[in-house]
């Protein structure tokens, strides 16, 4: 059967605020406080959506999470009325409401590790909710997440959903930001390349100084153990250290794969010449020599790992437009940067996939720390997994139609910090959230419908 990646964007919840909750996320943290636009966010996705849906691409929506939270504002000391709830926590705990109000989980590549049947032994696709301990606003997700994205992929013939991995630092897990998948074609076997940025149980390896690495390896393997994948098509990186030092957060944001294309910093990783032998090694074997890997490396001069954070490059998405040629989809901070897109035309014009380059206004989401790949979880189905899949979360001209409506019917235009402790935008956001499950045919997945 063909097989095709499908990627599933995170619809920008009710919420979207710049709180700057995101230490090490150098956007996140230096547009704290500025007001943010809910409603323009949700629209800036949505156009992505469709845009990438009418050029042909298998494009689906996943919903977002529950805000503000109430239920875990409750599990931390706070009770009565929810509006009590709310005032309480704003009094005595004002950022601890603003990371219980975060709509950080319109970036789904955080939300899972995808691995497809074509990898597993079992011959499902799985998914592992991350975990995401090392940012509280974050580690509150990873229970509905599974709920969406059981409603999303809900046979159990095709697809294998496992519990987010133990929510220690130990195993930390950060989802597919630190993953990626390199393959001949999407049906046939590929290798699986998870990037970690430190050791759990060995305090003796590197690991970064100034700012927290999130992902393990001992999160990775166990991943590797769940999904019953084959460890002759499995790779283990190690990010570089010093360029989480510098404000690359995940390995999405100095590298970027699809197929046989690998676009990386000369810095990404550890012992890089090793990894990039190690991944055209394992290439070779698994597609018998019939396809060359492309490493396109970008060396220090052509692009400072600083200037990559500031226009997130590398945190773009890489999309198949056949079997020899691929598009990159870039944030419009690329574009507005001269360097950047001359840089741009030189990959273009290269020996490799890359034959176009498409840009997206994204300025909400790139505010907040996250670019084109950030928005995005990648999921490899056949013809039977697709579907299999929830045909409601699958984009269309009616159901982008729909979604703008209900955006414009329910979404504010004008979001401070100091606007979440209004218990009239509690109410706005489940009023919405309660539609969009209709929508989406998701059923009850929320804390306040359940």
């Amino acid at each position: 059967m063909k097989a095709f990646e499908a990627n599933f964007d995170g619809l920008v919840g009710p919420t979207h605020n710049y709180a700057g909750l995101s230490f090490g996320n150098i956007a996140s943290e230096g547009n704290q406080d500025r007001a943010a636009n809910p409603k323009l966010a949700a629209r800036q996705g949505l156009a992505k959506m469709k845009a990438l849906h009418d050029r042909g691409f298998v494009q689906g929506v996943l919903a977002p999470q529950e805000r503000p939270d109430i239920h875990t504002l409750r599990r931390i000391g706070f009770s009565g009325s929810d509006a009590q709830v709310l005032a309480q926590a704003a009094k005595k705990a004002p950022r601890i409401l603003a990371a219980c109000c975060s709509a950080s989980s319109m970036w789904t590549a955080n939300a899972a590790t995808v691995s497809p049947s074509a990898d597993a032994h079992d011959g499902r696709v799985h998914f592992t909710p991350a975990n995401l301990t090392n940012k509280f606003h974050r580690s509150i997700e990873h229970n509905t997440t599974g709920r969406i994205l059981a409603a999303t992929f809900p046979s159990q013939r095709h697809f294998k959903h496992h519990p987010a991995l133990p929510g220690v630092e130990h195993f930390g897990d950060e989802g597919a930001a630190n993953h990626t998948r390199l393959c001949g074609s999407y049906g046939e076997q590929g290798i699986e390349f998870f990037v970690y940025g430190r050791h759990a149980f060995d305090e003796t390896q590197p690991r970064p100084s100034r700012y927290p690495a999130r992902q393990t390896l001992e999160a990775s393997q166990a991943i590797v153990r769940s999904h019953q994948l084959n460890s002759a098509g499995v790779v283990f990186a190690q990010q570089n250290p010093s360029v989480i030092d510098q404000g690359v957060f995940h390995n999405d944001v100095i590298a970027v794969g699809n197929g046989n294309l690998l676009l990386c910093h000369e810095q990404a990783f550890l012992n890089q010449t090793e990894v990039k032998a190690r991944l055209q090694r394992q290439f070779e074997i698994q597609t018998n020599g019939q396809r060359k890997l492309h490493i396109v490396e970008i060396n220090s001069e052509q692009l400072s790992v600083d200037e990559a954070v500031r226009c997130y490059l590398f945190n773009s998405q890489l999309l198949s437009l056949d079997d020899e040629r691929m598009l990159i989809v870039v944030p419009e901070e690329c574009r507005d940067n001269p360097k950047v897109w001359s840089l741009l035309e030189q990959i273009k014009a290269a020996d490799n996939p890359i034959s176009e380059v498409v840009v997206f206004d994204l300025k909400q989401s790139m505010s907040n720390g996250g670019g084109p790949a950030c928005l995005r979880l990648r999921v490899v189905l056949n013809e039977a997994e697709l579907a299999a899949t929830n045909q409601a979360t699958l984009m269309s001209d009616a159901l982008y139609a729909r979604l703008n409506r209900w955006v414009d019917k329910h979404y504010r235009d004008r979001l401070l910090p100091a606007d979440l402790a209004d218990p009239q935008l509690l109410m706005e956001s489940r009023t919405a959230l309660n539609e969009l499950t209709e929508i989406l045919q998701l059923g009850s997945v929320y804390p306040f419908q359940r």
